[in-house]
């Protein structure tokens, strides 16, 4: 193709909606997968301030470093997110006490944002196990297509918000519909949730914004807008903290749910849904246990290692996941003054469980080991057991102190193994028994 006709090629596509940058951006991409061409860095110390001084104390952390991490990440890569709505609303639409053939309470609720119910909204699917004592422990998580994809139960409401189109599951011109009704559960064994004695609490998470980039025209970035603003500040909040925002919003109902024990709320999520988790987990204190399922980059896996997906990955297929500061660091690292392994460090003393797959190098299984690894010292620090060695674990032999991890065999997915794994954790924190090896 010759100059000329290129760049009415990428003229074209950018009337079309895809940048220029995107379309360079897949065709030149190519990941490292060769641990031998991992590059030399330096991690930032969770345990030294902004100044300098090295930290000896937990009163140290709880009152000024935790602070600063807190804020590195809010200005340089998630971004600021506003707090809770004064005027927020929860609205009861559905429960059934019969459900899943008499084993489950299921319920509905909706959470408004704005006063008079105005603008996006958040419907939560809730399944208790019917005959356990209350109140129940419950796992919170978003999921990819909506509430319906995540059980066949005909009485779960189709969403109603933009959906990427699937010919799979049966979603045309961004619309879901009934043809998509328990295609995707398989990552959500309801029935096994409920036999262990947890409840389930999900979300679809283009309800809060939808996973693309517009330029945060949807969603529920607007209503912060102020005066003449049309976007986010460079410092304010993409969709990954966007979507943490809506998490915290719906502990804020479960808090009011007398079948519910709000002490005993476990946090999880996949893939971005991962890394979400994570940054919702490290902001709120109210998920008492918080677990990432293959999160790579932004997530769990060290940014500086360069292994799979990448800062720069991130920015030019996804600009709208984080905010504007955070292509500060394509191809620069190293100069980031946060890495991921603080990330986990600030979801202390609460349990945090990395999981890992084999197959999934674009996430970084290793990366997201260390991550966890490097997080220890703060843990340490405030008297809990991290990862007690830099050495990598065993395929399938899961790691259950304060800070947990398994690596499984297979691909980039959330499997019954990882589940099992999951509430085993819970049992050891939850004091609900202990289930599995602690190692």
């Amino acid at each position: 193709m010759n100059p000329g006709h290129k760049g009415t090629l990428l003229a074209l596509l950018v009337l079309l909606g895809v940048s220029a940058e995107q379309l360079i951006g897949a065709q030149e991409f190519k990941p490292n997968y060769d641990e031998g061409k991992v590059p030399h860095y330096t991690l930032p110390d969770p345990l030294v301030l902004n100044d300098g001084t090295r930290i000896t104390r937990a009163t140290q952390w709880w009152t000024r470093r935790r602070k600063e991490i807190l804020r590195q990440f809010e200005i340089n890569v998630y971004g600021k997110a506003p707090g809770r709505p004064r005027d927020q609303e929860f609205i009861e639409r559905d429960v059934s006490k019969k459900a899943l053939g008499g084993k489950a309470i299921r319920k509905q609720v909706s959470i408004f944002f704005l006063k008079g119910r105005a603008g996006p909204h958040l419907d939560l699917l809730i399944y208790l196990p019917r005959d356990a004592q209350k109140p129940v422990p419950v796992f919170v998580g978003l999921n990819f297509h909506g509430n319906h994809t995540v059980n066949a139960d005909p009485d779960i409401a189709i969403t109603e918000s933009w959906v990427r189109n699937s010919e799979e599951l049966g979603v045309t011109e961004n619309q879901a519909t009934a043809a998509s009704r328990g295609k995707n559960s398989s990552r959500w064994p309801i029935e096994r949730i409920l036999e262990r004695g947890y409840g389930l609490v999900t979300a679809y998470y283009g309800d809060i914004d939808p996973d693309y980039d517009d330029e945060f025209k949807n969603g529920v970035h607007p209503f912060i807008y102020r005066g003449f603003q049309n976007h986010p500040t460079p410092d304010q909040w993409g969709s990954l903290a966007a979507w943490a925002w809506g998490l915290s919003r719906a502990v804020d109902y479960l808090e009011t749910d007398r079948d519910i024990n709000k002490r005993r709320i476990a946090l999880l999520g996949h893939s971005r849904l991962g890394k979400t988790a994570l940054w919702a987990g490290a902001q709120d204190q109210r998920f008492a246990l918080v677990i990432s399922n293959d999160s790579g980059c932004g997530g769990a896996a060290l940014s500086r290692r360069r292994f799979g997906e990448t800062i720069e990955r991130i920015n030019t297929a996804f600009p709208h996941w984080c905010c504007g500061n955070f292509k500060n660091y394509n191809e620069r690292e190293n100069t980031l003054p946060v890495d991921q392994h603080m990330l986990i460090a600030l979801i202390a003393s609460r349990p945090v469980y990395i999981a890992s797959a084999e197959e999934d190098l674009w996430a970084d299984p290793y990366g997201e080991f260390l991550s966890a690894y490097h997080a220890t010292p703060v843990f340490e620090l405030i008297g809990k057991k991290g990862i007690p060695s830099g050495q990598k674990p065993e395929i399938s032999r899961p790691i259950m102190n304060t800070i947990g991890y398994h690596i499984r065999p297979g691909k980039h997915d959330v499997t019954l193994y990882d589940w099992e794994r999951f509430m085993d954790f819970a049992d050891i924190h939850f004091k609900r028994g202990t289930t599995a090896e602690s190692k």
